[in-house]
C-alpha cells in the first residue's frame, strides 16, 4: 500500500496535513528536474542566452567588444595571447588586452564575433521556429478540429494533409537552399524561409493531439452547453495539446541554427558584416592547419547548443508524455 492510501487511512489525520496533490505542470517539472542531462542542457541554454542577450549590447555600444576591428599586424593570434601596445593602439585593443578567443586573418577579436554570432544565430533559431509553430498549429488545428468540413469532393482534413505530404516529399534542406538562392541575402529571408519550410512535423502533431481530445469528456460537454468553436478551440484544445509542440519546438530551434550555419558555411546565410557561427566557421575553414582554432571554436559552439537543445527537448519529451514518464 502507498505512503499516500497510509495518510488518508488514518483516521487521526485531517485533511489540512495532508501533502497537496500536484497539477500536472507540477509533475512535469519536477520530472524533469530529475533528468540530469536535461538540466546539463537547460544550464548550457541559459548561459547561452545570458552570453547573446549581453553580447548584442556588448558588441554594438562597447568599442573593446567591437567584432569589425581590424589589426592587421595581430592576426593569427592563439587564444589567450595579449595585444602588444606597439603594434595596435589603445583605443583598438580587446578588453583587458587579452585576446580570449585569438584572432582571424584580419586580425579581429574571434571572442567579440563569437558573441555577436551567438544573438544572430539564436534569433534566426528563435524567430524561424515561432513562424514554423504558427503555421503548423494553424494547419494542424483546423486539419484535426474541421477535418470533416467538405470542399468539394475532399474533406479539409484531406486537402491539408496532402499538402503536408506533398511538403515533406522535398528534402528540406535542398529547399531550403534553392529558395535562399533565388532571393537577397538577407537575416529575415533566412528566418522566414526556414520558418516556411519547418511546419510540417508540427502540423502532424497539433492534428492528431485534436483527434484525441475531440473525443475526450470535457470537449464533448463543453460543446454540448453551446461553447463557441473559438473557446472549445482556445480554452481546451490548444492548452492540452501543447506539450508535444514544446518539444517539437526545442528540438526545431537546434535544427533551425543548424540549418542556417550550413547556409552560411556554403555561402547562402548571413552575409557579411554580420557574424554568424556559420560564417565564422567558413572563414576559418581555409585556415584548418595554420589556424585551428577559427575552425574548432565555432564547430565546438554549435556542437554543443545544437546538443544542449536536443538534450532538453528529450528531458521534455519524457517529462510531458505520461507514456515514458521515469518513476
Amino acid at each position: 500500500m502507498s505512503e499516500a492510501k497510509d495518510l488518508t487511512d488514518d483516521p487521526n489525520q485531517s485533511a489540512e496535513e495532508l501533502p497537496p496533490s500536484e497539477t500536472p505542470w507540477q509533475e512535469s517539472l519536477r520530472l524533469f528536474r530529475k533528468d540530469r542531462l536535461a538540466l546539463v542542457g537547460a544550464y548550457i541554454l541559459v548561459l547561452l542566452l545570458f552570453a547573446a542577450v549581453f553580447g548584442k549590447v556588448l558588441t554594438e555600444w562597447v568599442v573593446v567588444f567591437d567584432p569589425e576591428v581590424v589589426r592587421l599586424p595581430e592576426k593569427f593570434l592563439p587564444p589567450l595571447t595579449f595585444s602588444s601596445p606597439d603594434e595596435v593602439p589603445a583605443h583598438d585593443r580587446p578588453f583587458g588586452g587579452i585576446y580570449l578567443l585569438g584572432t582571424d586573418e584580419l586580425g579581429r577579436d574571434v571572442f567579440a564575433r563569437m558573441l555577436q554570432g551567438s544573438f544572430v544565430s539564436l534569433s534566426i533559431g528563435f524567430i524561424a521556429v515561432g513562424i514554423s509553430l504558427a503555421i503548423g498549429i494553424l494547419l494542424g488545428g483546423l486539419s484535426g478540429f474541421y477535418g470533416n468540413v467538405r470542399f468539394g469532393v475532399v474533406t479539409v482534413d484531406t486537402l491539408i494533409m496532402r499538402f503536408t505530404d506533398v511538403m515533406l516529399c522535398f528534402p528540406t534542406f535542398f529547399l531550403i537552399l534553392t529558395v535562399v538562392a533565388l532571393l537577397p541575402p538577407s537575416i529575415y529571408n533566412i528566418m522566414i524561409v526556414i520558418g516556411l519550410t519547418s511546419w510540417m512535423g508540427t502540423a502532424r502533431f497539433v492534428r492528431a493531439e485534436f483527434l484525441a481530445l475531440r473525443k475526450q469528456d470535457f470537449v464533448v460537454a463543453a460543446t454540448s452547453v453551446g461553447a463557441r468553436d473559438r473557446r472549445v478551440i482556445f480554452a481546451h484544445m490548444v492548452p492540452n495539446a501543447i506539450a508535444p509542440v514544446l518539444v517539437s519546438a526545442t528540438i526545431g530551434v537546434a535544427t533551425a541554427i543548424l540549418t542556417e550555419s550550413g547556409l552560411s558555411f556554403l555561402g547562402f546565410g548571413v552575409q557579411p558584416p554580420y557574424a554568424t557561427w556559420g560564417n565564422i566557421l567558413a572563414d576559418g575553414k581555409g585556415f584548418i592547419f595554420d589556424a585551428p582554432w577559427l575552425f574548432f571554436i565555432p564547430g565546438m559552439a554549435i556542437l554543443v547548443v545544437v546538443l544542449a537543445f536536443n538534450l532538453v527537448g528529450e528531458g521534455l519529451r519524457e517529462a510531458l508524455n505520461p507514456k515514458l514518464r521515469r518513476r
